[in-house]
């Protein structure tokens, strides 16, 4: 029986970080589905239709990988396009408790969903899209951060960072 995975998130922008998650995913599970929140409240600095594009550009070459967007209840939407994981990426002990939380209430919700945590590569796991918004908008270099479409949209939301 194929195992298809939800990958969720907000990816303002996609990182590197989220990239890597997307292919080691891709790997474990026969279908990764990337699912961008719909969440007006966060003040997104690129739209959903901006952030669907920039990861389908980011992960075009992976040929079991989809993006799709969704709101409201994360296991009502996995549970509509046929998801039975959720993919869930821990950066640090921070990160753990928070998804520690959310995996349990997910779980009671929709006990056949199982969440699957991954730590990022290394060299990724300190990046964190707010993080990266902040360094970029005072001038710091994030290349190597993020995809390089990302990168080129970035410059081109903040042209003169700093």
């Amino acid at each position: 029986m194929p195992v298809n995975a939800l990958y969720p998130g907000t990816f303002d922008p996609p990182t590197n970080g989220h990239v890597d998650l997307i292919q080691r995913g891709a790997k474990i599970f026969d279908h990764l589905t990337v699912a961008i929140l719909i969440n007006p409240v966060k003040n997104p600095l690129f739209t959903v239709e901006e952030r669907v594009e920039m990861l389908e550009e980011a992960t075009s070459a992976i040929g079991n990988v989809s993006v799709a967007t969704f709101n409201g209840l994360m296991v009502e939407f996995a549970q509509r396009v046929g998801a039975t994981a959720v993919l869930r990426g821990i950066r640090a002990i921070s990160d753990y408790e928070y998804e520690f939380q959310m995996a349990l209430m997910n779980r009671r919700l929709a006990p056949q969903i199982e969440t699957v945590f991954l730590q990022p590569a290394g060299r990724y796991s300190f990046i964190s899209s707010r993080m990266l918004k902040e360094v970029f908008g005072l001038g710091g270099d994030v290349t190597g951060l993020v995809p390089p479409n990302v990168l080129r949209r970035l410059r081109a939301r903040i042209p003169n960072p700093g």
